[in-house]
């Protein structure tokens, strides 16, 4: 075994070690421990929570390697990231806390008083989270099978296994506290090399400072090659698609059903709201990071890999290469590698660029430790989003209203282990790179849960068949459009199928809003309860009148 291996392979171990500890130490012992974490998380610590649940392998791994690829047109993606929080912030965190609900589903159901709204919801929330859940897998995948040189299959299977025991122990209540843990772990994995990048190529240690002199560069290489420019605006795709992708990303964010669960899990309205900006924070540093992280990669590839005789290429490559994640082709047979015969893919940038820019065993063995807890601390939160929608909604809300605590917990675990095998089944061949994997469950959340959450937060007059017509057809014109524009080559001004949403999110809209108002309104006190929604705790809107709360 070489000294990489055994670093990577220590350092890994000892993260794992922390949170299985964390995990046993914070053992869920009750429903609310479960899926709320007994209401009792700090805003600053549930901050990092949140930035751990939403940075999840496709932040880590692939949104890097998306904008080093994409150039101007992957900044979409870290646009509507962002922006997403601020919706969630403002239109809907504090409300839904305000609630009392345990998940997404179950306050559809109460608002709307509709079995049928809740099990719709449930679904939902189990399709949006699964396909959620493949990205992260194969983004495990990517990680172990780079880690023991094995193919990026077996790695993901290993993951599968690492993750359903991790994700079943511990409920809301432990993957709160290591998901804590995972944020120190993956941050600080993302930072360090990117700072050694700017100052090995810079002299500056602040890459948000330093990577505009790197772009003007990478620019001039472009020229050179006869490429098209690296900051040039809409050259991988329309301005329509970019705005359809920066839309479904933001308005996804606010949907997404296991990062709304996480305002679940604090004591007050105020206390979600400042958990949100926590968050906002937390997650900035990464996605500042981002992009002096793909333009860093891309210039030391560009210039000190292209160009290389194909005998003497640098030994990381031929590791990659056994991952399938890599190819090198000699393609015009002059014995030198061109920029254009070295193809490699996204989910791989983060993790290589250590071993690329030469920065040392324990920064290869720290990024790898830091994917690790992105892809586990967000599993782990799609895990028990999906679990909640089967064990509490649908089990105990409709099948089993008299189940006791114990039986809830056994089945919530159960569907985790379920879950998690079959995602890790989809995930041994994904159908596409984990930023296109992750963009297709945004792209549902905006298609179903935002147009019912934003309605029935803040529109009085939305009953339940209006939100059961807007979830059911924004669900199918959201899937019919990714599965049209992904295999038959279909799109609207040039949206492709990680734009699905904005066309899921204006029928959903538009059936909702016609529905109600085509049927009854709902009762006066469903309608008073809305309006109470938007009120701090201590007061209360009924009858008309605010009454200040005792």
């Amino acid at each position: 075994m070489d000294t990489q291996f055994i670093v990577s392979l220590a350092i890994i171990l000892a993260t794992f070690a922390l949170y299985i500890w964390i995990a046993v130490f914070n053992n869920a012992k009750g429903t609310s421990d479960f899926y709320v974490a007994s209401r009792g998380v700090p805003p600053l610590y549930n901050g990092m929570a949140i930035a751990a649940d939403w940075m999840s392998a496709a932040s880590f791994i692939g949104m890097a390697g998306t904008i080093m690829v994409l150039g101007y047109d992957g900044l979409a993606y870290i646009m509507g990231w962002t922006g997403g929080y601020l919706f969630l912030a403002f239109l809907l965190a504090p409300q839904l806390r305000k609630s009392g609900s345990y998940t997404v589903p179950e306050f559809i159901g109460d608002r709307f008083q509709s079995k049928t709204a809740l099990i719709i919801a449930a679904i939902c929330t189990m399709i949006i989270s699964f396909t959620y859940s493949i990205g992260q897998l194969s983004g495990s995948g990517v990680v172990i099978g780079r880690l023991f040189q094995i193919d990026a299959g077996i790695g993901t299977m290993i993951g599968v296994v690492l993750i359903a025991i991790y994700a079943a122990f511990g409920g809301m209540k432990g993957i709160t506290w290591t998901q804590v843990a995972q944020y120190i772990v993956l941050i600080v994995a993302y930072l360090v090399p990117v700072i050694f990048m700017s100052l090995q190529i810079t002299g500056n240690p602040l890459p948000w400072l330093s990577y505009g002199h790197i772009v003007s560069e990478l620019g001039a290489l472009d020229q050179a090659l006869g490429l098209s420019e690296y900051f040039a605006p809409f050259e991988n795709g329309t301005k329509w698609q970019f705005l359809a992708l920066m839309f479904t990303l933001m308005c996804g964010t606010a949907g997404l059903p296991h990062v709304i669960a996480r305002f679940y899990t604090v004591k007050t309205m105020k206390a979600a709201r400042w958990s949100a900006a926590w968050a906002l924070l937390f997650i900035a540093l990464l996605y500042f990071s981002a992009p002096a992280y793909a333009a860093f990669s891309r210039f030391i590839l560009m210039t000190q890999v292209a160009g290389s005789k194909i005998a003497e290429l640098p030994a990381w490559t031929k590791t990659w290469v056994d991952t399938g994640l890599l190819s090198v082709a000699d393609q015009n047979g002059d014995g030198i590698l061109q920029w254009v015969e070295l193809v490699i893919k996204n989910d791989i940038v983060v993790m290589a660029t250590p071993e690329i820019a030469n920065l040392g065993v324990f920064v290869i063995g720290l990024v790898a430790a830091g994917a690790m807890a992105a892809a586990l601390s967000t599993a782990g939160g799609l895990l028990i989003a999906i679990s909640s929608a089967f064990a509490h909604d649908i089990y105990y809300r409709i099948l089993k209203p008299t189940a006791t605590d114990k039986q809830r917990l056994n089945v919530g675990r159960i569907t985790i282990v379920v879950a998690t095998v079959l995602a890790g089944i989809v995930a041994l061949n994904p159908p596409g790179a984990i930023t296109q994997i992750v963009a297709w469950a945004f792209a549902i959340a905006t298609g179903t849960f935002f147009p019912a959450l934003v309605l029935g937060v803040w529109w009085r007059r939305g009953n339940a068949k209006g939100t059961i017509a807007g979830m059911v057809i924004g669900l199918a014109v959201t899937l019919s459009y990714i599965f049209a524009a992904k295999y038959g080559g279909f799109t609207i001004l040039g949206i492709i199928d990680t734009g699905a949403g904005v066309f899921g999110a204006l029928a959903a809209f538009a059936a909702n809003i016609i529905v109600s108002l085509s049927t009854k309104p709902p009762k006066q006190e469903i309608q008073d309860y809305v309006t109470n929604l938007r009120y701090p705790e201590q007061m209360t809107y009924k009858d008309g009148e605010v009454h200040m709360n005792e």
